[in-house]
C-alpha cells in the first residue's frame, strides 16, 4: 500500500534526478559571462590605427655625434629581413656583415650579436620609461639573439599587446637600448606597426644614436 509518504519520497526523487549538478551549473554561468563580455568587447569601438609612410633608403654618415629624436619606418613585409643602420640613419641594401644594427621581418626585431652573427650587437629592455628623459644606458645586460631556425631576440620577443577580438597589433610603451654592431649604443620606442592603408609589417621606430661611442645621451653630456 502506498502512503502519501511514499508519494513524497518518490517525487522528491523524481525532481532530483531532473536537476542538474551545481559544477555544471557553476560552469553554464561562467560560460555565459565570458561569452558576453566577449562580444562587448569585440563590439567596443577600437583605437584607430597609427601608420607612417615608410622611410626613403638614404644612407648618410651621421659621424661621431648624437642623434635624435629621429623617426624611421621600416617594410618588414618581406621574405628576408629589412635592415636598419644607426650610424648612416638608413635601411641599408645587402648589407656587410657589420653593416647593420637591427634587422626587421614582420614583428620580429634582431640585433647583430649572437650566433652566428658577426657584430656585437644586443638589445636590452628598459621597461616603461620616457625616452626624451633618458640621460644613459647600461653597458651590460644586452640581450643577443637566439640560436636555430626561429631566430629571435629576447628582448623584442613580446614588445607587443595582441588583441584577439581586433587582430591588431599596438606596441607596449616600453624603450629599448642598443647595442649596435661596432658597439656604440641607441635607444628606441616602437610607435607603429602598421603600413599606408592599415597594412601590417612596417615598424616604426623613434630613436636616439649617440655615434660617439658613448653611453651619455644628454645633448651636453
Amino acid at each position: 500500500m502506498t502512503t502519501p509518504h511514499d508519494t513524497i519520497d518518490a517525487e522528491a526523487q523524481t525532481e532530483a534526478s531532473f536537476r542538474p549538478p551545481l559544477a555544471a551549473v557553476v560552469i553554464i554561468g561562467f560560460l555565459i559571462i565570458g561569452a558576453v563580455i566577449f562580444v562587448a568587447s569585440s563590439l567596443r569601438q577600437s583605437t584607430p590605427l597609427t601608420w607612417y609612410p615608410v622611410s626613403v633608403i638614404d644612407p648618410q654618415e651621421v659621424g661621431d655625434q648624437l642623434v635624435g629624436p629621429s623617426v624611421v619606418t621600416v617594410d618588414g613585409r618581406v621574405d628576408e629581413f629589412a635592415y636598419f643602420d644607426f650610424s648612416t640613419g638608413s635601411v641599408v641594401e645587402s648589407p656587410g656583415p657589420l653593416g647593420w644594427d637591427l634587422a626587421f621581418q614582420r614583428y620580429t626585431i634582431l640585433a647583430n650579436g649572437g650566433p652566428n652573427f658577426a657584430g656585437r650587437g644586443g638589445i636590452l629592455d628598459l621597461g616603461i620609461t620616457s625616452l626624451d628623459s633618458l640621460t644613459t644606458v647600461p653597458t651590460s645586460g644586452y640581450a643577443v639573439n637566439t640560436a636555430g631556425n626561429e631566430v629571435s631576440n629576447p628582448a623584442t620577443a613580446r614588445w607587443y599587446e595582441y588583441s584577439w577580438t581586433s587582430h591588431v597589433l599596438s606596441p607596449k610603451p616600453n624603450v629599448f637600448a642598443v647595442r649596435t654592431a661596432d658597439g656604440r649604443y641607441a635607444v628606441f620606442q616602437i610607435l607603429s606597426y602598421y603600413c599606408p592603408a592599415a597594412q601590417a609589417g612596417c615598424t616604426t621606430i623613434r630613436y636616439w644614436y649617440q655615434g660617439a661611442g658613448g653611453t651619455v645621451f644628454a645633448p651636453d653630456g
